[in-house]
C-alpha cells in the first residue's frame, strides 16, 4: 500500500467512509475476491446488509466475521482511525489519547480499545532471539518496605531479554515470571532465546547452568565495578528503565488488582521501540495485520504460561495470562 496514511488528514481522505473502510478489508481478506469458506467457490453477490452470499451453496458472509470488528456497533471509520493512531504513535498511544483522537465520551471504552488492539498486535509463533542476547529481571510497581534483592510482596517480576543490534537493541522478549529461582529464568530463556546464542547475564547464581542447555554463558559480575550496570548491561537497563518511566505512573492509576495482561500491553511499545524507531513499512503491517485480527487476540494470539484468578480494573474475573511480547 504506496498511499498509506502520513497524516490524520490523508487517513480521513482515504477511509473517510465505511464503503471505503469495507474495500480495503476486501481487498486484504480477499485479495483475489470472495471464496466462500463452505464449498470455495468464487462467486458472490452483496445484499444491502453487506454481506456476501455465495452463489452456490448461498452461504452468507461478511468480511468483519471473526475481526475484531464483528459485532462492534461503532462504526469502521472510528475503528480504523484507531488502528492508524496506535500503529504510527512512535512513542506508544495513550488510552487519554485514543479517547481524545476518537472523540469517545468514555475513558473505559478508549482504554479497552487500546489494549485490544495492543494485544492484537503480538505475532504469534515469532522467532526466538538468537546471536548474542543480554538477560535481566526487573520489577514493576511501588517501592515495597522490609524486601532486600530479588525479594517482593506486590510486585511483579519481569524477565528481559534484548538481543544485540550493533551497538543498538534488536528484538526484544519480556516476560512475567513468579520468581527470580533457576527454573523460571531457566524457562524463560528457552522459551525466548535460540540455543547456540550467547546469553549475557549478570552474576546471579539462578544463571548458572545454561551451558548444560546448549548456550554460551557470559557472566558479568556487577558488584565492585567501575562501571555503572547501565554500562555493563546496557541493552536491558535501557528496556528496564523504560518500563519505570514509561509504564509505572500509569500503573499506579489502576487498582490493586490489575493482572498482567493489563500491564503487559502497556510495555509494548515501550519496549519495542526501545532500539528502533517504527518505520512506514512497519506500521503498514501493523496495520493491515490489526484490521484482520482474530477477534479475541488474547486467545489467538497469546500463549497461557500460567493461570490464577484476578480482578481487573474493570471489575471482571479473568483468567492471568502471561504473554511474551515483541
Amino acid at each position: 500500500m504506496e498511499d498509506y496514511p502520513r497524516s490524520l488528514a490523508e487517513l480521513e481522505t482515504r477511509f473517510g467512509t465505511e464503503q471505503a473502510c469495507r474495500d480495503y478489508l476486501m481487498k486484504l481478506r480477499w485479495p483475489e475476491g470472495f471464496v466462500c469458506p463452505r464449498c470455495n467457490t468464487q462467486s458472490a453477490w452483496g445484499t444491502s446488509r453487506n454481506l456476501q452470499v455465495c452463489t452456490k451453496c448461498q452461504y452468507q458472509g461478511s468480511v468483519t466475521a471473526g475481526t475484531i470488528f464483528q459485532d462492534t456497533r461503532k462504526p469502521l471509520t472510528l475503528w480504523f482511525r484507531a488502528i492508524w493512531w496506535v500503529t504510527t504513535q512512535k512513542n506508544g498511544a495513550s488510552a487519554l489519547a485514543v479517547q481524545r483522537i476518537l472523540g469517545l465520551g468514555s475513558y473505559t471504552t478508549a482504554w479497552i480499545w487500546l489494549h485490544k488492539l495492543r494485544r492484537a498486535m503480538v505475532r504469534p509463533g515469532r522467532d526466538r532471539l538468537s546471536g548474542r542476547v543480554e538477560v535481566d529481571e526487573t520489577y514493576i510497581g511501588a517501592v515495597e518496605e522490609g524486601t532486600r534483592g530479588r525479594q517482593k510482596e506486590t510486585k511483579a517480576l519481569v524477565a528481559i531479554a534484548c538481543e544485540e543490534d550493533g551497538r543498538g537493541i534488536g528484538r526484544i522478549r519480556l516476560r512475567h515470571i513468579p520468581d527470580a529461582s533457576a527454573a523460571s529464568l531457566h524457562a524463560f530463556v528457552e522459551e525466548a532465546i535460540e540455543p547456540g546464542s550467547v546469553v549475557h547475564t549478570d552474576g546471579w547464581e539462578s544463571y548458572a547452568g545454561l551451558e548444560e542447555k546448549g548456550y554460551k554463558h557470559k557472566v558479568t559480575i556487577l558488584k565492585r565495578r567501575r562501571q555503572s550496570p547501565s554500562e555493563l548491561l546496557p541493552r536491558v537497563h535501557l528496556v528496564a528503565s523504560l518500563l519505570s518511566a514509561g509504564c509505572l505512573e500509569p500503573i499506579k492509576a489502576l487498582s490493586v488488582g490489575t493482572t498482567w495482561p493489563t500491564i503487559s500491553t502497556s510495555l509494548l511499545f515501550a519496549s519495542t521501540d526501545a532500539g528502533h524507531v517504527l518505520g512506514a513499512r512497519c506500521s503498514i503491517a501493523c496495520f493491515n495485520r490489526l484490521l484482520l485480527s482474530h477477534r479475541n487476540p488474547t486467545k489467538a494470539s497469546l500463549e497461557v504460561r500460567g493461570t490464577s484468578e484476578n480482578h481487573n480494573i474493570l471489575g471482571q474475573l479473568e483468567s492471568n495470562k502471561y504473554p511474551n511480547i515483541g
